[in-house]
């Protein structure tokens, strides 16, 4: 390796300890509650960086076959450090709320959002920040021109919901729509959502005709069956073919 190289991975290594050491909330990642930080999200982090654009897999997965890799675990894509100066138990609550957060949306959840609120989902948090550029830049990730909601988070803990708070970053799983605010939902974005919604009901509503649970409907019964039907309530066999031949020997006799 040339010198140049091993000072890029030298100055990539003084990096993760930083992030997944010290403070991955200045970064706006959350850990498991075993440290652990998808690469990926963790690369997207990086790459915001400056000087750090040029970061790859590639470069952890070499760290990690140095000297350095007794100072990280990774398992399944998730890397940690194995020295860590953070606490994660996000079942403390927060004690003093802002009267304002920033929570960013990608563009299509816009209209959802507005009619139903903000959910955690198959996120185990809701990500919110004090600052509203920390929440663009948060937002970027996942969508180029995110949409950035106000959360009126003091109110919303007045009333009962819970937010935990983890370094510069506040989590929680749910906010009321009554506690956002937002800029008006895009004619076009309404139009999409209603047009998405339709779909789906009618998707679901094909799924349960062809179950059988469409309501008014009930399945078909041949005469046969219902023959049968009749015939096992009092008590009787249905006759097959072989009790018909039986009983023609019987008559000859």
């Amino acid at each position: 390796m040339s010198k140049k190289a091993q000072i890029k991975l030298d100055s990539i290594v003084k990096l993760l300890n930083y992030v997944l050491g010290y403070r991955p909330d200045e970064f706006g990642l959350i850990p498991d509650p075993d440290g652990y930080i998808p690469v990926k999200e963790l690369l997207k982090a990086i790459h915001e960086e400056e000087n750090y654009g040029y970061v790859r897999e590639s470069h952890i997965r070499e760290i990690l076959l140095g000297p350095d890799r007794f100072s990280f675990e990774c398992i399944n894509q998730r890397i940690r450090s194995l020295e860590r100066r953070f606490v994660t138990d996000f079942t403390i609550p927060c004690p003093e709320l802002p009267v304002i957060l920033y929570a960013p949306i990608r563009r299509r959840a816009h209209a959802h959002v507005m009619e139903k609120g903000l959910s955690a989902g198959n996120h185990k948090y809701l990500l919110l920040t004090l600052e509203k550029d920390f929440a663009e830049r948060i937002g970027r990730r996942t969508d180029p021109e995110p949409v950035l909601l106000e959360i009126r988070a003091h109110e919303a803990g007045r009333t009962g919901n819970r937010f935990t708070a983890f370094g510069d970053l506040f989590l929680t799983k749910e906010i009321p729509v009554r506690f956002i605010a937002g800029p008006p939902v895009p004619k076009e974005v309404i139009e999409q959502h209603i047009l998405s919604e339709q779909q789906k009901m009618q998707k679901e509503k094909s799924i349960r005709r062809q179950l059988g649970f469409e309501a008014g409907t009930f399945a078909l019964q041949s005469p046969k069956d219902s023959a049968d039907k009749k015939q096992r309530v009092k008590g009787k066999k249905v006759k097959g073919w072989k009790e018909e031949v039986r009983g023609m020997r019987r008559t000859k006799r």
